[in-house]
């Protein structure tokens, strides 16, 4: 099975004003495997956002190199990493921000009029969110969605467009636990019927345990 993603000397630099340069990454080697779920973890500042930012075209490495799905992203112009995002990656966030004036369904139908999604957005984001079990909330407002629920439809929004890979950061951060380990089963039943590859980061020890492959960052390296 081939790597979907793959990081060589991932370095990342900030300035600091009067003294010398702050390495938030310092030499990152990493594989992320097709099709599974991949876990980065570590403290707060430990460089594990900021790798993911990297890994996800967000950011770039002051030094070495990322690929995804064999495009170096360090040689393409940010006009091409934009599309690589709207047309390969999703993004979920610890905050779900969905837009309270509209419905389920019709966030996900948003998130897909962005992406440029060609097909039917209303079916689509109808079986996005019925494949969550939200089949029965599609007319609903943010506000009138439990907390699990919202992250659902924020899961789904994700998974319209049908990207090969998403990046979700610290997505249980606001559930309680078993909330959380009821969104990673979600997760890992995605990687099945989606094909999905998915990289998340979590500081949660119970979630770690489901994780098919799992990364440690500290001060910006990896151990263990």
């Amino acid at each position: 099975m081939s790597d979907i993603i793959t990081g060589k000397g991932i370095k990342r630099g900030f300035p600091v004003a009067g003294q010398e340069t702050f390495w938030a990454l310092k030499g990152i080697d990493l594989e992320i495997p097709r099709g599974k779920l991949t876990i980065l973890r570590g403290k707060s500042g430990s460089g594990k956002t900021t790798l993911m930012n990297i890994l996800s075209t967000l950011d770039l490495p002051t030094e070495g190199s990322v690929e995804v799905d064999g495009q170096e992203i360090t040689a393409l112009k940010e006009r091409q990493r934009e599309k690589l995002r709207r047309d390969q990656i999703g993004f979920i966030f610890q905050s779900v921000a969905l837009v309270p004036m509209m419905t389920a369904c019709e966030n996900v139908e948003f998130a897909l009029r962005l992406s440029g999604y060609k097909g039917d957005r209303r079916e689509r984001a109808q079986e996005a969110l019925k494949m969550l079990g939200l089949g029965n909330r599609l007319d609903l407002l943010p506000q009138e969605l439990s907390g699990g629920e919202q992250q659902r439809v924020a899961i789904a929004r994700a998974i319209a467009h049908k990207p090969k890979v998403i990046f979700a950061d610290e997505p249980t951060a606001e559930l309680d636990t078993n909330t959380g380990l009821q969104v990673i089963k979600i997760f890992k039943s995605l990687l099945e019927i989606e094909g999905v590859t998915i990289v998340m980061t979590t500081h949660d020890t119970e979630i770690m345990k489901l994780g098919d492959k799992v990364y440690q960052l500290e001060d910006g390296e990896l151990v263990g």
